[in-house]
């Protein structure tokens, strides 16, 4: 158990290492490039920097449950921009998104 518990810290620490590096170096190069200036203002939205954490984290960590936590906020605060996404088909993907979540989950809690 502490061996697992510290491989746990361990992807944690590095999985949040690599997101602070990304994001700064996402910082330097738009105080020297500036992304709205070639036509990318959306990259320093403050709501993409919790996608790029989100994808930090499914990638470097082994519990993907921080990373779905942290995109599954992303995809709250940016619903109107994936609705627009989705188009025509968004009224009938959320409710089926939905439902198959609530499915899964309680097949899960049936376990």
């Amino acid at each position: 158990m502490a061996a697992v518990k510290a491989n746990n810290n361990k992807d944690t620490y590095k999985a949040t290492a690599v997101s602070l590096i990304i994001i700064g170096l996402l910082f330097l190069i738009d105080k020297l490039i500036h992304f709205a200036s070639i036509g990318l203002p959306w990259v320093m939205h403050k709501d993409n920097l919790l996608l790029y954490t989100s994808i930090c984290f499914l990638i470097f960590k082994r519990d993907k449950s921080v990373g779905f936590v942290l995109l599954a906020l992303w995809l709250v605060m940016n619903i109107g921009l994936v609705m627009s996404w989705l188009g025509t088909l968004s009224g009938y993907l959320l409710p089926l998104a939905l439902l198959l979540i609530g499915g899964v989950l309680l097949l899960i809690a049936k376990r």
